[in-house]
This record gives C-alpha cells, sequence and structure tokens, in this order.
C-alpha cells in the first residue's frame, strides 16, 4: 500500500513545485485514502436543485460508494439524508420518484417524513403493535448529511467536520455576488454527461487553466485567445481563470440572450471559471452560468455531469431557443474536446519513472494551487488518523 508517499515536493512553491505522485491516479488504495481526506472532508458537489424541483422530489445518489438520498420537504427546503433504513440497512429509494406521502422501507415499511424522522414502524412491538418502549423513535430517524445550495448546486460534507460552506467559500461567493440572484436551468439541452477513463482530479486540472486552449480548443481559441485570459491563484481556497474577451452569441436579427441584472461592468466582457475544491466546476458569463460535477467513481473512471443556466426560463424566452441551443452546442464541444487530453494524462501516469511533472511557473499557477490543496487535505487527514 503506498498511503504514505511524500507529499512534500507538491507543498512547495509553483516554481520548483512536482506535480502529485503517480499513485494519486493510478492506486485504488490511495484513491480511498483521498476519498476519506479529500472527498468526505470537505463540500463535495453530488447534484442539481434541479433534480427534485418540486416538494416531495427525492433522488438516490450514490457518491463513492455512499448511498444519498436528496429531498425536497414540503417547505421547499433540500435535505440530504444517507439512503439507508435505520432498522436493518435497507436501501430506503432505489430511483428518482415523487414521495406522496412517507418515505417507506420496502423491507420492513418503517416509514420516515421528507424531514428524515421516523413516522410509524408497523407491529414493532408484535402483530399489531406499533410502538415498543425501548425505541425511541425521536432517536431513529434518517442520518442528515450536512448540505449546502450554491448556485443550485448541492454540496455535502459527509464527515460532517469541515467548517461552514459559507466560511470555506466565502470569498468566492463575495466575488461573484453580482451573480447571487435567480438562474434557471435551460432546459433538455442544456445537460451534457460525459465518462472518462480517468481519475476525477485530472478533469479538475484540466479545467482550472487555459495553457492548453491554443491546441486543444482552436475554435474557441480564435476568439478567446491565451492572452486574453488571467489566472485565478487563491492558495488554499479555489483557483480556476477568467477571460476579458466573453463574447455573446447573437440571433439572425442582433437578438441576444437577456443579461442577469445589474452586473458591474467587469462582466461586460469579462467572465470566470473557477473550481470550487474539491470536484465542483463553474463558470459564470453576462448571459449565463454553469456547473459541473465530477463524480469520482473509480481511481481510473469518472463521470461529468454539466448544467447550463440563464437569467431567463427557457418557457419565458421561446424566441432564445436557437441561441441557448448554439450555446449548449459551443459548450458541449469544447468539453468534449478535453476528453483525449484528460484520459491521455491518465494513460501518462503509468510511466512508473513519472515524478509527477513540473508547472510552468507562469502558466499553471492555477493546477499548482490545486494539487497543494489536495496534498494539504491528505496531510491533515494523515496527522488525524
Amino acid at each position: 500500500m503506498n498511503q504514505h508517499s511524500s507529499l512534500s515536493s507538491v507543498l512547495r512553491d509553483v516554481n520548483t513545485a512536482n506535480g502529485l505522485p503517480n499513485n494519486h491516479y493510478i492506486d485504488p488504495d490511495t484513491f480511498a485514502e483521498e476519498r476519506d481526506a479529500v472527498l468526505f472532508a470537505n463540500w463535495s458537489g453530488i447534484g442539481f436543485g434541479k433534480d427534485i424541483p418540486t416538494a416531495g422530489d427525492a433522488k438516490p445518489v450514490d457518491f463513492l460508494g455512499m448511498p444519498l438520498l436528496l429531498v425536497r420537504d414540503r417547505t421547499g427546503e433540500i435535505g440530504v439524508f444517507q439512503n439507508t433504513c435505520r432498522h436493518r440497512g435497507m436501501i430506503l429509494v432505489d430511483k428518482p420518484q415523487k414521495i406522496r406521502g412517507a418515505i417507506r422501507c420496502p423491507y420492513h415499511s418503517w416509514c420516515y417524513g421528507l424531514n428524515g424522522e421516523l413516522r410509524t414502524a408497523p407491529h414493532v412491538g408484535g402483530p399489531g403493535q406499533n410502538t415498543h418502549e425501548d425505541l425511541d423513535f425521536s432517536k431513529l430517524g434518517l442520518v442528515r448529511i450536512r448540505s449546502y445550495v450554491w448556485r443550485d448546486v448541492i454540496f455535502v460534507n459527509i464527515d460532517g467536520n469541515a467548517p461552514e460552506f459559507e466560511e470555506v467559500h466565502g470569498e468566492l461567493m463575495q466575488r461573484w455576488k453580482d451573480f447571487d440572484q435567480p438562474m434557471y436551468h435551460g432546459g433538455e439541452g442544456a445537460s451534457v454527461y460525459l465518462e472518462l477513463n480517468s481519475n476525477w482530479k485530472l478533469a479538475v486540472e484540466n479545467y482550472c487553466e487555459s495553457y492548453h486552449l491554443p491546441w486543444v480548443h482552436p475554435g474557441l481559441n480564435s476568439y478567446s485567445r491565451l492572452e486574453d485570459h488571467y489566472n485565478i491563484n487563491e492558495l488554499g481556497k479555489y483557483s480556476g481563470q477568467g477571460t476579458y474577451v466573453y463574447r455573446q452569441f447573437e440571433g439572425e436579427n442582433g437578438e441576444k440572450l437577456k443579461d442577469f441584472d445589474d452586473l458591474s461592468e467587469q462582466w461586460n466582457e469579462g467572465a470566470e471559471y473557477i473550481v470550487v475544491y474539491p470536484n465542483t466546476l463553474m463558470g459564470v458569463q453576462r448571459d449565463h452560468g454553469f456547473a459541473f460535477l465530477i463524480d469520482p467513481v473509480s481511481h481510473e473512471k469518472s463521470c461529468e455531469r454539466i448544467e447550463l443556466y440563464y437569467a431567463q426560463k427557457p418557457e419565458d424566452s421561446p424566441e432564445h431557443e436557437p441561441l441557448r441551443a448554439q450555446n449548449a452546442a459551443l459548450w458541449k464541444t469544447v468539453f468534449e474536446e478535453d476528453v483525449f487530453v484528460v484520459e491521455g494524462m491518465q494513460k501518462g501516469r503509468h510511466g512508473v519513472k513519472f515524478d509527477g511533472g513540473r508547472f510552468s511557473p507562469a502558466m499553471d499557477g492555477p493546477t499548482h494551487c490545486f494539487h497543494h490543496w489536495v496534498a494539504t487535505q491528505i496531510e491533515k487527514g494523515r496527522a488525524e488518523g
């Protein structure tokens, strides 16, 4: 087990640091260590509010083998629970559904409210006896997982020990406060799903930087060039890239998608693409935003789920459907163009003499920030372990 590979070379300044060692991409034991120290110990994105749009909606999610249940209660609030009955550990909900009355276990019919409280346990005290003096229903509710919803992404902290989401990501929330307003999913065409033969971190690393644009995204680079981008290096917090030349699509008659309201001048032609550590990638532009979640399926497999959001409901602006379709097609192309490099880096990590690689001090700051943060989380986990 390669559990304690030294991370000292990763924790250096970008000018002299190496990247994370190979085992962090190809070793199942290291993947298990990262699951606990990086993904379960921080605020990981696992779903979207749009997945459970109305009261009573429930959706099961498997996150790194952990069975979770997303639920929207009668007040419209989103809750996340362990999808496990408190009786004999049966999975409660196995497919997305509308909960009409209660969340009912299919095994012995114990029933829970949308707030997770145990409501009924038929025959638990014997036939026809639905209580027992030694069972305190108030202590047998579903296990609630800490959750927070930001920009429609449902984040969870599974180990329960991370600082509050607003404390961890407060600076980024402030940076993007102009966009703290209603946004609406773009409908059926606004979702992209990709499967990668790659470790989850390589998808994050690739998203962080604009260095690869001229070679991997020639179409995008033709108008949003490498020199039009800047690095976002917030060591220990978040990282990514921005552009000074975001150009809106225009229709045949010059029509454009509606902008978000009251944006500052920075966003007239600016856009930013930032990683909310560990696994959530977000973008903001004047007329739309997106988020994508990277689901770490195994040490060499991941899934990407991307959702696009707009300032107007699609049904309120049907005349803009061609622009939304054009926008979705562009992003789908860009995201698909990245697949071969992310998978190629995964193959390269099997080169036993690869030393984690070096960073361009000028161009790779955002990627180094992510490596540094991951290494810091792992070291912290080892110290506590």
